[in-house]
């Protein structure tokens, strides 16, 4: 019997668990007037130490990021939008002074993944070849 030229694939899994972390934004449509002073709410639970995100969807767009934060009481600005994130009451609130017309978009916090650990699979040549 002959065998195939030898293979050997080594497989990274990278598992993230979230044990039962969230975040929850303002829910459903905000609609303001032009000028009008702008707080969609952001909180969050988790077990390990976050990074917040902000990130904005523009009609016709993907996703872009908006903000991010890591350490407490860090505050981010991008746009005329500001969030400031507290691990003491867990919030990334985002905010803006006077909002435009050119700022309706679909807002998403969003909490980082944390992966937890890693597991490597080899795989080799089977027995016999």
């Amino acid at each position: 019997m002959k065998c195939a030229p030898g293979v050997m694939i080594v497989l990274l899994l990278l598992l993230g668990q979230t044990h039962g972390d969230s975040v929850n934004q303002t829910e459903g449509q905000v609609i303001l007037s032009e000028e009008a002073f702008l707080t969609i709410n952001c909180t969050y639970s988790t077990t390990w130490p976050p990074t917040l995100f902000w990130y904005v969807q523009y009609l016709g767009e993907g996703p872009q990021l908006l903000l991010k934060a890591v350490t407490d009481k860090e505050k981010g600005s991008n746009k005329g939008f500001e969030a400031t994130l507290d691990k003491t009451s867990r919030s990334f609130h985002l905010k803006k002074g006077s909002v435009q017309q050119s700022d309706s978009a679909v807002y998403y916090c969003a909490l980082s993944d944390t992966v937890i650990g890693t597991h490597k699979l080899r795989v080799e040549r089977g027995p016999g070849c």
